[in-house]
């Protein structure tokens, strides 16, 4: 019998990792100030601060209380999953704190640890309350159903893509165009010093993409989840309510997006003719291609990918989007520190390691869709 997995612990895990970047954020001008790191338990109470503080530090570690005990629920029921989850949120939160002594741009304080203590409880509460009432044997019945047991993974990946799509990228749904980002900041760092005239710099100037390039390209943007999706999902007619699920939380996470970067008119001034052509070439292909196999699914989810990733990262952004970025980076999202835009970069990355991983084993699903 295949063990189930599950969708929390990378999901957790993705999570924790996010509030390490957001707690500790510039990352740079590190020094020691000539007290212990844990000072900071002792001092007295901040003499001001917000609801606005109270509410974030409270909200931001309530998902990662809520994800480990729910993983905790999943995979070790006959563990104390409140409270497990609570330590660890109260260790990582005291450990952040800490290291926050030695970036002079941010300040510890006892008061946001004890927030997010209380948060993280807060949120394994609510996981465990859903556990009690029955709510997760219900998931658990109707993934039973839909998915492969193995499905924790591509679950995990589906869940984060909306989200990475609310950073803006140079083509619609093309995700992982950093090639031209990558180079001219290694450059930057190796301004004025001996290894730069070393180093193989790329003589040829990226060429702006093609209309036919973009078309293509918002096509597989939106042909990798729905594929992936297939390579768990056990019935057709099951995968195409959740391809039409896959394409219609793209269209609304990349107006949301336009929408909070321009203005609620400008919502939907990104589809122009090719990508309206690429939505409809992609809704097309995940038709047709729900009747491929599982693993078939993910190989060609694969090809797709390294297709995508290739013509991304062989054309140069348009010449307008270092303005859209400087726009989205003056707006909502810089409260994220730019969290969503590492989401937007890594995703078809951690796609591709998991197609890999996943295609390397005897076989991605329990039986093939169909």
């Amino acid at each position: 019998m295949t063990r189930r997995t599950s969708a929390a612990w990378p999901l957790f895990c993705v999570y924790a990792v996010l509030i390490v970047y957001a707690s500790l954020y510039p990352f740079e001008n590190w020094r020691f100030q000539g007290v212990v790191s844990w000072s900071f338990l002792t001092a007295s109470w901040p003499r001001y601060w917000t609801g606005f503080d109270v509410l974030s530090n409270v909200l931001g570690y309530a998902p990662l209380g809520f994800l480990l005990a729910l993983s905790l629920h999943r995979t070790r029921p006959h563990w104390p999953a409140v409270v497990l989850a609570t330590l660890f949120a109260g260790l990582l939160s005291f450990s952040l704190e800490s290291l926050q002594m030695f970036l002079p741009v941010r300040v510890p304080s006892n008061v946001d640890m004890a927030l997010n203590v209380l948060g993280a409880g807060a949120g394994a509460v609510v996981a465990r309350g859903l556990a009690w009432v029955g709510l997760m044997g219900r998931w658990s019945r109707f993934r039973d159903r839909w998915f492969a047991s193995e499905a924790g993974g591509a679950l995990a990946l589906l869940a984060v893509w909306p989200l990475a799509l609310m950073f803006p990228a140079p083509v619609p749904f093309g995700l992982g165009q950093v090639l031209e980002r990558l180079e001219a900041t290694w450059v930057q760092m190796l301004r004025d010093t001996p290894w730069l005239e070393s180093w193989p710099v790329r003589e040829v100037e990226f060429q702006p993409m093609l209309p036919v390039t973009e078309m293509v390209c918002v096509a597989l943007g939106l042909l990798l989840p729905c594929l992936l999706a297939y390579g768990v999902v056990q019935r057709r007619a099951q995968r195409w309510v959740l391809a039409a699920v896959c394409l219609l939380l793209g269209l609304l996470a990349s107006a949301l997006s336009a929408a909070l970067t321009y203005g609620p008119v400008h919502a939907w001034g990104w589809v122009g003719p090719e990508v309206f052509k690429g939505v409809l070439l992609a809704l097309f292909l995940a038709i047709v291609l729900s009747w491929a196999s599982s693993r078939l699914s993910w190989v060609l989810a694969l090809a797709a990918l390294v297709l995508q990733l290739s013509l991304l990262n062989t054309t140069s952004a348009d010449a307008y989007f270092p303005l859209t970025l400087q726009t989205w980076e003056q707006g909502r999202f810089i409260r994220f520190h730019g969290l969503i835009q590492w989401l937007g970069w890594l995703w078809p990355y951690a796609l591709l390691v998991y197609l890999v991983r996943r295609l390397s084993l005897a076989h991605p699903g329990r039986r093939d869709g169909g």
